[in-house]
């Protein structure tokens, strides 16, 4: 063999082993935290020396305008932009929430007059045209501009939040929520025509039954079943909630199944809320687990999506919390990486979290 013939059998190996590492790379913003607390600068900047590439962040229509004459105010979502800009973080963010003028409760979608309609239309085009990819947040923030901010504009934005689940939609229903998306695409595409429209994040199995809830894989055959609901999404979300991994899989596997019976192979998955309580009363609450339990469960579970990411076709995962909370929901209170406070007092949970992003970006 010449020498220049040997030259190219070592080049074409070294080509094919990184190949696969290309083709396996996880997509930008995979890594994220669903907070339950307010996060100033210095939550942000843990999360970025942990590895956290996205905040999933609620954007209410409710707390953006108060009322149907009244200008929006981005204030407090502006804030939100800007200091994840800063720290090198993107947001995905969840609208949700109608204002009472609009629908008389927040969990009622916008779906049942051509005012309410318009309005919710009306809200989602201001959003996107404010934090989208030609967004006028990202002009005020220019280089040259009074506060310039690194780019990072919203490129994907998540349409309600666990729509199938009384807590935060009243009624649940398939066909409303398919109305909603109906409304919603042509709003961000005439903002941002490359965005992505992700479904809220199908809560996996509620105990309680219709009207009040429907399982995951229930709601979202039934809304395949809307006529021509396909064209008004591009992803669909899930928080596979689960006492063990072995559930959790199972969950994220039905829904896979799902897309696929429905001819949508191609869409992206999301994971935008998983997470185990560091508290130990599995008997009262599944989902707590016990410290070293929390962090067993995480490894497990991140193990498992980063494994499939590719046959999943797995966008995003997100822990859900960031910091405890007492007095929220039964496992929200040690859901956490961090104990509640101003101090940051880690858990082994976060160690876990940071031994994961780093063992998957480096390869």
């Amino acid at each position: 063999m010449t020498r220049a013939r040997a030259l190219v059998v070592v080049l074409l190996s070294c080509l094919c082993l990184l190949a696969p590492a290309t083709a396996d790379a996880l997509p930008a913003g995979f890594f994220g935290i669903v907070p339950q607390t307010g996060i100033g600068p210095k939550d942000l900047g843990r999360m970025g020396t942990g590895g956290v590439e996205t905040i999933r962040m609620p954007l209410s229509w409710a707390g953006t305008q108060r009322s149907r004459r009244s200008d929006y105010d981005w204030s407090g979502f502006d804030a939100t932009v800007e200091g994840a800009a800063k720290a090198g973080i993107e947001v995905l963010p969840i609208l949700f929430e109608a204002p009472g003028w609009a629908t008389g409760n927040a969990r009622r979608m916008p779906v049942d007059s051509a005012r309410q309609r318009q309005a919710w239309a009306e809200f989602v085009r201001a959003a996107v045209e404010r934090y989208g990819r030609r967004g006028e947040f990202w002009e005020e923030h220019a280089p040259g501009s009074k506060d310039p901010l690194p780019r990072l504009p919203i490129r994907a934005w998540q349409l309600w939040n666990e729509e199938n689940f009384f807590y935060f939609t009243k009624p649940v229903s398939p066909g409303r929520y398919a109305r909603l998306l109906a409304v919603s695409r042509p709003a961000i595409r005439r903002a941002d025509p490359r965005a992505e429209i992700v479904l809220g994040g199908l809560f996996g199995h509620p105990r309680q039954r219709p009207p009040h809830a429907m399982d995951s894989v229930d709601f979202l055959e039934a809304l395949y079943r809307s006529r021509g609901v396909k064209a008004n999404f591009d992803a669909v979300a899930l928080h596979p909630y689960a006492a063990d991994v072995g559930e959790l899989r199972s969950s994220v596997e039905e829904v896979r199944r799902t897309m696929a019976r429905h001819g949508d192979r191609r869409s992206g998955l999301y994971v935008t809320e998983i997470g185990w309580g560091s508290a130990y009363n599995p008997r009262a609450v599944a989902f707590e687990v016990g410290l070293q339990g929390q962090a067993r469960e995480l490894r497990r579970a991140y193990g498992y999506l980063l494994a499939n990411r590719g046959r999943l076709k797995l966008r995003q995962v997100d822990w859900f919390t960031w910091k405890d909370l007492q007095g929220s929901c039964a496992f929200c209170d040690s859901s956490g990486l961090f104990r509640q406070g101003a101090r940051f007092k880690p858990k082994p949970a976060w160690r876990a979290f940071i031994q994961v992003t780093r063992r998957a970006r480096s390869r």
